[in-house]
């Protein structure tokens, strides 16, 4: 089983929207999503993180 990652979330709120960004503490690759706040902090975290795994992929092909 492969030890979890760290990832640092950060949120900023610019008008009716919301922009999560995750960056991967070892690498330093960040991903940024913008969603709707009505969402809530688990799912934009985890679109963030889907988003932030299909970057580090792409960067490995």
């Amino acid at each position: 089983m492969a030890p979890e990652r760290e990832v640092l979330f950060e949120f900023f709120r610019v008008g009716s929207v919301v922009r999560v960004t995750a960056i991967d503490a070892e690498s330093g690759i960040e991903a940024v999503i913008v969603g709707d706040p009505a969402r809530g902090e688990t799912a934009l975290k985890r679109l963030a993180m889907q988003k932030l795994d299909y970057v580090i992929a792409k960067r490995k092909s």
